[in-house]
């Protein structure tokens, strides 16, 4: 969500922020500040993008030390006021913060008792006064105030801070919101997110929970929560410049859903034997055995990746004969706790940042479940905390609107739930060669559906301002029709929803008319006579029919009044072929709406707070 920048060493700091602040500007935000140290704190904020924070400073803001922000509001609305950085009272403290402080309303109220005073509606201007009040006691050390007012503090952060009287350091830490370390030479900088350093180092350091360090231009010290002075390994970023720009695409989206070709193939590299009929997965490896004997498995996951663990419960069900249930990660901590030894959790987070997929990460570990990660971003939290997992490779995703990491996350569910197939001897040899040939085919037939998307174009153009989308599929379709009428709703603002087909008798069917348009996924062998009658049943009140469908199905294909052919494949694969129309019809729709497809608004592509 919100999205951190510092940078301390000989250059001028304040352009490097802003860089870096751009390069997080996919993450979601309302508004954007910067604060950098020179002699005194010099601060620019507000509402608006970082282009404007950019204008607002010009050359007028020097200094080698600062740090940046951008707002994605939770306490106060987004203005000028609200937005990062905040002040303490003497005005030489400047703080960001990523996170929620829970107990703010409690600790603003002994600060006002003490004569602070407080301008914004923020929970961050109350931590940036509590350390003041603690310098004001003990001015000697910056670093044991920001640990005794952290330690009076309830929730999450990600903090950054700088202080005129110590002005050749700054000082993060970390508890729930991810921040790192970027490593240079005679320079040093602090991002919540690697692509906001990537330009300046390869070597990253990542902070975790209770952590505190300061740092200088030459050197960081990192202590734990008790004090205790830590040696973190610095991490090489597999991430470059090229990876992070649009390439000449319009949009990030659009980039990613042309290069799911490449990431799925990057996925697979290394992990499979067609002629062999083998399937390796180094990071599981180790864990087959609990996999092999797990009494159930649990995926838990939120949004898009919610919808990757749905199309898991059919894979893992259908291949390895395992009962699988699926949870809303924001939900799986509030209901009755039954999961325990001999169960296995599946967490997918394409971040590995997702702070209700942690909490349910951490919650089913402390109950005894072996915990696996599906996750894209190396290095992430989630990725460090699991027993154990599966990179998804799918590099990284910039649009907030995911597209090629479900691709890629359904890519490495059917992985796993062949290979534990195989394991238990669901599946024989035979036909895991015939299912791994054809799967080393999909990324190949994903770009014969890229090559001509016209016909999508034009039936984007007819209905971007349809005011309801309803999304249909039965089998591996259903959570198809769910991800795509969560695209169509997240870039277009088009109220969309995705049903099981045969529910739609259940209460849907009264809104269809003649203004409803319908998209109908009949991509799955085994379910298309039932999905010709629901076509029929939308044709019959006339719905406006759009079908994503195969050459095999003609049938569909000339009851449908917009067709969508894709390349046939088994059912098992057929989402990740019936969610690429899907995706672009959702892209198309927005352009057309003149909507901002890559940071649509309300939405943030991390969410790292609950």
């Amino acid at each position: 969500m919100c999205g951190i920048v510092g940078y301390i060493g000989n250059k001028q700091a304040s352009k490097i922020i802003i860089d870096g602040l751009k390069r997080l500007e996919y993450r979601g935000y309302d508004s954007a500040g910067i604060a950098t140290l020179n002699g005194k704190i010099q601060l620019n904020k507000g509402k608006g993008k970082v282009a404007n924070l950019e204008k607002m400073i010009g050359d007028s803001q020097n200094g080698s030390i600062g740090i940046g922000h951008t707002r994605w509001a939770t306490h106060g609305e987004p203005n000028d006021i609200n937005s990062h950085p905040h002040i303490s009272q003497n005005g030489k403290l400047a703080l960001v913060h990523n996170g929620i402080i829970e107990n703010y309303n409690t600790l603003k109220k002994k600060l006002n008792d003490q004569g602070y005073e407080f301008y914004s509606e923020t929970d961050t201007e109350v931590v940036a006064k509590l350390i003041e009040s603690f310098l004001e006691k003990d001015s000697s050390s910056l670093k044991k105030a920001v640990q005794l007012a952290l330690h009076q503090v309830t929730g999450t952060y990600g903090i950054a801070l700088v202080h005129s009287d110590f002005p050749d350091q700054i000082i993060v830490a970390r508890k729930g919101s991810p921040l790192l370390l970027g490593v240079g030479d005679g320079e040093m900088l602090i991002a919540s997110d690697a692509s906001a350093v990537a330009a300046y180092t390869d070597k990253v350091v990542y902070l975790d929970d209770g952590e505190i360090a300061v740092i200088t231009k030459d050197d960081y010290t990192v202590e734990s929560s008790d004090q205790v002075e830590l040696t973190k390994e610095i991490h090489e970023l597999a991430l470059s410049l090229e990876e992070i720009e649009k390439g000449g695409y319009d949009h990030f989206m659009l980039k990613e859903i042309f290069e799911q070709p490449k990431a799925i193939s990057d996925c697979l590299r290394g992990r499979i034997n067609a002629e062999e009929g083998t399937i390796t997965l180094g990071g599981i490896e180790n864990v087959m055995d609990q996999l092999v004997n797990a009494n159930r498995i649990v995926i838990a996951a939120c949004g898009t990746s919610w919808h990757s663990g749905l199309v898991g419960e059919y894979l893992f069900e259908y291949l390895a004969k395992v009962p699988v249930e699926v949870e809303y990660a924001s939900e799986f901590r509030y209901k009755e706790q039954l999961i325990g030894e001999g169960d296995v959790m599946i967490v997918i987070s394409q971040s590995g940042e997702t702070a209700d997929t942690l909490a349910a990460l951490r919650e089913a570990q402390s109950r005894g479940a072996l915990v696996l990660g599906v996750v894209n971003v190396v290095g992430s939290t989630i990725a460090r905390e699991t027993d154990a997992g599966v990179y998804i490779h799918a590099g990284p995703e910039i649009g907030v609107a995911s597209t090629k990491a479900f691709t890629a996350q359904v890519t490495v569910l059917t992985l796993m739930a062949i290979r534990l197939g195989l394991e238990k001897g669901t599946i024989k040899k035979e036909e895991a060669q015939k299912l791994i040939k054809e799967l080393a085919l999909i990324p190949s037939k994903i770009e014969s559906i890229l090559e001509n998307t016209d016909h999508i174009e034009h039936i984007s153009r007819l209905f971007s301002y349809a005011p309801n989308f309803l999304y249909l599929g039965r089998s591996y379709s259903f959570p198809v029709a769910l991800e795509g009428a969560l695209k169509l709703k997240e870039i277009s603002y088009i109220h969309a929803e995705g049903y099981p087909a045969a529910e739609m008798k259940h209460g849907p069917i009264a809104l269809i008319d003649e203004m409803m348009p319908v998209v109908v996924i009949a991509a799955t062998h085994h379910t298309n006579d039932k999905m010709i009658s629901n076509i029929e049943e939308v044709k019959a009140r006339k719905g406006r029919i759009i079908a994503i469908t195969t050459s095999e199905n003609g049938e569909v294909s000339d009851l449908a009044e917009f067709s969508t052919i894709i390349p046939a494949t088994m059912d098992v694969f057929s989402p990740l072929l019936s969610v690429i129309p899907l995706q672009l019809l959702s892209y198309y729709v927005a352009v057309n709406r003149g909507c901002n497809v890559d940071q649509p608004r309300n939405l943030a592509k991390s969410v790292t707070v609950e």
